[in-house]
């Protein structure tokens, strides 16, 4: 049969296939509807018409129970990329040179039109062979960029400088776990040592913030969120200028902790066993990057001394203790304008926050002759001044 026909019927065939029938209504009950369905804005007019169609006529059947073969449906954007064509007709990207804002050909060096960027399609040639991207960049890299460009929903234009960005992150990653070789067999990242430092608190709360925050943005869709606080993350970790004297907790003999402010890029070295502070995030660094990269997240899990697969591992939880902030900076705007901003504790009152935001200097500056209307204090977000 035409594989329109397949394809409208899949889901409930692979919930319950059997060799001697089409499905097994059992199973089929089971499984259906499929929870999650992603797909390109074009299946919603083909696939997801004819498989809605197909779902009822089986249910009338008896093959099914359900009349809706899916839950959830999240509609994906397309991935686009320049167009290229010289007087024979469009070229691929592989066979164009671009410099300084023009184009010509990598072949004979003739004056190339660049297009619009358009979705990638076979007939315009704007199109980049997976094969050629994976053995210069790797899967993984290719994958993080493609997550971190935009919203899902959005179109995503292909880049080669958004791609090596994405590269030179698992290259930080590799490197900072790298020199933290056998983190988790020389610490329990369940049992916290209880003389932390500030420094040391300072990372478990960048930790626990990232653990939330990407775990939040996965369950949304908001696969960009969460690639930009990975890259916080990483940042944190490798800029974390612990002492070892400070939180380590490593059995005795085994040496220095090698948290040292001489060493602010990674926070580690191969030559000490590593601190718990560092063990944890790393821990749950690796785990929060598994979905996004995964051939990093088993190599860096295996590096750290995990147990097992780091995709059968527990997802990290947040403690929440650690997501209490103890200060916020709320920016302070004078008539719909940025002026300054102001540190407070979040239990602050609204008097003394107005207070302070007008002993600000730029905000005294810039009222000089005015007299306050009004202030309104957005709790944990804003204060405005209405001056005039």
């Amino acid at each position: 049969m035409d594989t329109f026909v397949d394809s409208s019927w899949y889901f409930a065939r692979f919930a319950a296939g059997r060799p001697d029938k089409p499905v097994d209504k059992a199973d089929a009950d089971y499984w259906l509807p499929v929870d999650q369905y992603i797909g390109g804005v074009e299946h919603a007019i083909l696939h997801l018409l004819y498989a809605r169609w197909f779902t009822r006529a089986m249910k009338a059947t008896g093959h099914l129970s359900v009349s809706e073969p899916f839950a959830n449906l999240f509609t994906q954007g397309m991935v686009t990329h320049a167009t290229y064509k010289d007087d024979k007709g469009f070229l691929f990207p592989e066979d164009v040179i671009v410099e300084g804002g023009q184009a010509r050909s990598a072949v004979d060096g003739r004056a190339v039109l660049i297009g619009p960027i358009e979705k990638m399609s076979k007939s315009k040639k704007n199109v980049v062979a997976p094969e050629a991207i994976a053995d210069t960049y790797g899967a993984d890299a290719a994958r993080f960029f493609l997550l971190s460009d935009s919203p899902p929903e959005r179109d995503v234009e292909w880049t080669e400088s958004g791609v090596t960005g994405a590269w030179k992150f698992v290259g930080r990653v590799y490197e900072t776990v790298e020199g933290a070789r056998g983190a988790l067999a020389a610490h329990d990242p369940d049992r916290p040592p209880t003389d932390l430092s500030d420094a040391a608190r300072a990372l478990r709360r960048a930790t626990h913030e990232a653990i939330d925050g990407v775990t939040d943005d996965i369950e949304n869709f908001r696969f960009n969120k969460g690639v930009a606080r990975l890259y916080e993350f990483l940042t944190a970790v490798r800029r974390s200028t612990l002492r070892d004297a400070d939180l380590r907790s490593a059995p005795q003999g085994e040496g220095k902790s090698d948290l040292h402010p001489e060493e602010p890029r990674s926070g580690v070295t191969k030559d000490a066993a590593p601190n718990w502070a560092a063990a944890e995030a790393l821990s749950a660094l690796v785990r929060l990057i598994a979905p996004f990269t995964p051939h990093l997240a088993e190599e860096c899990w295996e590096i750290l001394g995990g147990k097992g697969l780091v995709c059968t591992a527990p997802w990290p939880k947040a403690d929440p203790a650690l997501l209490v902030k103890d200060e916020i900076i709320l920016p302070v705007q004078v008539n719909g304008k940025r002026r300054g901003e102001i540190t407070v504790a979040p239990s602050t009152d609204a008097r003394t926050i107005e207070a302070l935001a007008l002993a600000l200097p730029d905000v005294q500056r810039f009222m000089d002759g005015m007299t306050v209307k009004k202030i309104v204090v957005v709790p944990g977000r804003i204060v405005n001044i209405v001056a005039g």
